[in-house]
């Protein structure tokens, strides 16, 4: 026998009068504290976008003459005699670029093994003492690092020991078969040589630029790797890996964002070195493709050494010049921080 039980039909209870149920709003009520906080941090950022934005006004504007003058022939135009209506920045564009290239193929693997010590393999008692020297050397001045490598870094690369076969002349022996380090009317092999050739390079430039980059890619790169997730690297121990097998595992993957990042804001930063550069390369205006050959050549420097001498037209193509420099200056930084923004480690460091 099946006995079938029919539910009691669903009635809904009487509508009382009175106001709609409305879904309530939740106010989030803020200290003085936080609102000073909040318009100080809105202040500044709105403060640094219209310095930017002022500086390149003021660029745009004082290098009109030069750029209607010039045209389109201001890129391409490879020597400087503003008296004479031809000048431009071909040649000492190509050498910021192959300075900050110099600099950042040297200044990233010394960054990338110093922050790894920092946060992996050096003691905690030593660790903030090397922390600060580290942030010490990003203050030095570049004027510092451009005596250091003009009386002491290149008299020491030319010349090893008795024999006089330094860095450059040993690049350009055993890879001068490289377009990039050939040395016009200079032949390696023999003794009797001048090292002359090799003196005020761009390669010479741009390890003194490396030095100032390294502190400053080291320090966004240690901040990366710190904070790699501890749950991660702990598994990775309990799994049986190594030190440096969690740290191939775990801490560089995590990192790969802000390392990329790090490397493009010393490039920025390379990009736009002057005294440093200045004081040790000597200038040239053409294209200077090999970088261990004498002479060589930046913006930045074009500016230091022109700015007193130049006027009228010159001083506008030399604004021109300072106005190039901080279009590419601003590409590089702005691609910089959209790859840490949207990196795994950057995600996790805005949170």
């Amino acid at each position: 026998m099946v006995v079938t039980v029919t539910p009691p039909p669903t009635t809904r209870p009487p509508r009382s009068e009175g106001p709609e149920d409305r879904p309530r709003r939740i106010r989030l009520r803020r200290g003085p504290s936080d609102l000073v906080f909040r318009g100080v941090a809105r202040t500044g950022g709105l403060v640094v976008l219209a310095i930017m934005l002022l500086v390149g006004t003021f660029l745009t504007i004082e290098a009109l003459p030069a750029v209607r003058l010039a045209g389109f022939r201001f890129l391409t135009t490879q020597a400087w005699d503003p008296a004479g209506n031809n000048f431009g920045v071909a040649g000492v564009l190509v050498g910021t670029v192959l300075i900050g290239l110099v600099a950042v193929s040297v200044a990233v693997p010394l960054a990338v093994g110093t922050s790894l010590y920092i946060s992996e393999y050096a003691p905690r008692r030593i660790r903030p003492v090397l922390v600060n020297l580290v942030d010490l050397m990003a203050a030095v001045p570049s004027v510092v690092y451009g005596i250091w490598g003009l009386y002491l870094l290149q008299p020491r690369l030319l010349v090893d020991g008795d024999q006089g076969n330094g860095l450059p002349r040993w690049l350009t022996t055993y890879f001068g078969w490289i377009p990039l380090f050939q040395v016009d009317g200079y032949d390696p092999r023999d003794p009797m040589s001048s090292p002359t050739a090799l003196t005020a390079s761009t390669f010479v430039a741009g390890l003194v630029v490396a030095m100032m980059v390294t502190p400053i890619v080291a320090s966004v790169m240690r901040e990366v790797f710190s904070q790699a997730p501890v749950g991660e690297r702990e598994g990775a121990f309990a799994l049986g890996a190594t030190r440096w097998g969690m740290i191939r595992a775990v801490v560089l993957p995590f990192g790969r964002g802000g390392m990329v990042g790090g490397t493009m804001l010393g490039l920025g930063r390379a990009l736009g070195e002057t005294i440093g550069v200045f004081l040790v390369i000597s200038m040239v205006y053409v294209i200077q493709p090999h970088i261990l050959q004498n002479g060589g050549g930046s913006i930045s420097a074009l500016i230091a050494l022109r700015y007193s001498e130049d006027a009228g037209v010159g001083l506008a193509g030399l604004m021109a010049a300072g106005l190039v420099l901080f279009v590419m200056t601003l590409i590089v930084n702005f691609g910089a921080g959209l790859i840490i923004s949207r990196s795994r480690s950057g995600a996790s460091s805005d949170a």
